[in-house]
């Protein structure tokens, strides 16, 4: 077995890369008299000559392209391996700032969040509530990392939108309404019944507002809310008739406080989504958090 000393193995590298020592010797901070020297003494070692000298540079000669094509392929193993390790390195501390509407929270953020803090409990998690839009124009101005929110959005570049989670509405009530369940209403029957619903400025109110619009309906609300978090308990408390997103209301209906009633009009699937800045570069901590929750098994 040769006794190669391995800085000549990196040094071939980059003269082999770049075709040239002077070059070479830059990208190493030494000087072009020191790398002819290593390739001499590396050639000297392996009993074989690994590059031809020309005006221009050098060439690698079948035996050095034979070589070359081991060296490189360690080299960008190690590299990796390097990043990797400085990667892991910012985890240790470190913060990231995440605007994030409710439902988005409830429904799909909190999760992550629990897994990601037990991995990286020396990030510090700084969560915004945010409105879908507050929460937009939070990427915009740099003021958070990313956003996790709910349709329907609408985003420009260099802001993009990724799907992270589909959800979809149910139509529930509290018990006074259990003789509902056995039954099926149409949107244009809820005038009958008190509703509960997120206000205009909203997303949500928005969109349901529009969804009654389209079978020709107007909704109008007999509460109107501020947040989602606040929809169960309005509803076990008997005020009304609701939409909440299935996730949300699984365990009330399970416990049977709270009712799923049937709908002959279909509600359009809805979605949780990432909004974040292509152009705007973030850290090491941010990255990994980006990456957990657009590929949760990578």
């Amino acid at each position: 077995m040769l006794n190669v000393n391995y800085e000549y193995y990196k040094i071939f590298y980059y003269v082999a890369k770049y075709s040239n020592f002077t070059r070479a010797a830059r990208v190493l901070g030494s000087s072009q008299p020191n790398v002819t020297r290593a390739m001499n003494s590396l050639e000297q070692q392996m009993d074989c000559r690994l590059f031809i000298r020309t005006n221009r540079g050098v060439q690698l000669t079948p035996a050095g392209e034979h070589l070359y094509t081991r060296v490189s392929a360690a080299m960008i193993q190690l590299q990796a391996a390097e990043q990797e390790l400085s990667a892991d390195a910012g985890l240790e501390h470190g913060s990231i700032s995440i605007g994030v509407s409710e439902t988005a929270l409830n429904i799909f953020l909190l999760e992550h969040l629990k897994s990601f803090h037990m991995a990286y409990p020396g990030i510090r998690l700084k969560i915004y509530n945010h409105s879908t839009p507050q929460a937009v124009r939070a990427v915009q101005s740099g003021e958070i990392d990313f956003a996790v929110v709910t349709t329907p959005v609408e985003v420009s570049a260099p802001l993009k939108s990724v799907p992270l989670m589909p959800f979809q509405e149910i139509l529930i009530g509290g018990r006074t309404f259990a003789d509902l369940e056995k039954q099926e209403l149409s949107l244009a029957d809820l005038s009958s019944y008190p509703m509960i619903c997120l206000g205009p400025e909203s997303v949500t109110g928005q969109f349901y507002r529009r969804l009654f619009q389209e079978y020709g309906l107007e909704l109008q609300p007999d509460t109107e809310l501020a947040t989602t978090d606040q929809i169960l308990p309005m509803v076990r408390a008997e005020l009304g008739l609701a939409f909440v997103p299935e996730p949300m209301a699984r365990e009330s209906i399970r416990r049977d406080e709270i009712i799923k009633i049937a709908l002959r009009e279909s509600i359009p699937e809805r979605m949780v989504c990432m909004i974040y800045d292509r152009q705007r570069q973030i850290s090491p901590a941010a990255r990994r958090m980006k990456s957990a929750l657009t590929d949760p098994q990578g």
